[in-house]
């Protein structure tokens, strides 16, 4: 789709219309370091968390873990069982050992990713998380796609419509980025789409790319997360674990658990 000129003004008035009025400003992330600068290593470990987790949730953990973990240097050093630790309440905790490899990638190269490709190599990091990263953390004019994006797209220019592609919207998205301030121009499309969600609906149904989260309550994941909130309190033994979570899937989760190098067993106890 090819927006005129009328059409693009009219997006981008009410685009930051709404940002002016009722932007979160005040989101821990958004806060520059001392020289106006952003902290590229506080970007990636936001946006690793906000990822299917809503803001209220990350908020605390995010202030949390930034505080016991200040710099990529410290979450390299850390052991991964404190980070699974800290990381407890967010769920998803691949996220939390991408992130501690990441940082010790990092660490050895002495210096944090500047380019799109090279965030591209560090675990747990795709093409819309890397974009995301080079916006917020330096201001660059990438182009990435996700849930708040589509919703906002899809609202102004495909609301009778159904299937709608990432490609239809990075269409789009290219023709109306704010080159001069990007950072700002994709808070905007955030605040924008989570307003949108909470007023309009999950609008993220007519992307072809909408896949429905599963849900929680009696899957394997909530048996996954509970055996890592009780070994991150102590460790257990094979029949004292298996007993508290009394769950026929158990077992294979503990396995699973174990080959992801999630948990460890040793002298005979399973550990983080």
């Amino acid at each position: 789709m090819e927006l005129g000129h009328q059409a693009k003004e009219h997006f981008l008035e009410t685009l930051w219309g709404y940002y002016a009025g009722h932007g979160r400003h005040d989101l821990p992330w958004r806060q520059a370091e001392a020289g106006s600068s952003f902290d590229p290593y506080k970007i990636m470990v936001s946006e690793l968390m906000l990822q299917q987790t809503q803001v209220m949730r990350v908020i605390p953990k995010y202030q949390a873990f930034t505080e016991q973990f200040t710099n990529t240097r410290e979450l390299a050093r850390a052991e991964l069982g404190d980070v699974l630790r800290a990381w407890q309440g967010l769920g998803y905790n691949r996220r939390a050992k991408y992130l501690w490899q990441a940082a010790q990638i990092v660490d050895n190269l002495k210096y944090f990713p500047k380019t799109s490709e090279e965030l591209l190599r560090l675990p747990g990091i795709g093409v819309n998380t890397a974009g995301a990263i080079m916006a917020y953390a330096y201001n660059s004019p990438a182009i990435f796609v996700e849930t708040n994006v589509r919703t906002v797209y899809i609202h102004h220019f495909y609301s009778d419509r159904t299937g709608v592609t990432d490609k239809e919207i990075l269409t789009l998205l290219e023709q109306t980025l704010d080159h001069e301030h990007p950072r700002e121009f994709y808070w905007a499309l955030m605040d924008y789409g989570s307003h949108l969600k909470a007023t309009v609906g999950n609008l993220n149904k007519a992307s072809k790319q909408y896949t429905k989260q599963s849900q929680f309550q009696g899957s394997r994941r909530q048996v996954r997360g509970k055996i890592l909130r009780l070994l991150g309190v102590q460790a257990y033994v094979p029949s004292a674990l298996l007993a508290a979570l009394s769950d026929e899937r158990s077992e294979a989760v503990i396995q699973a658990l174990l080959a992801e190098g999630l948990i460890r067993q040793t002298k005979g106890q399973y550990h983080l």
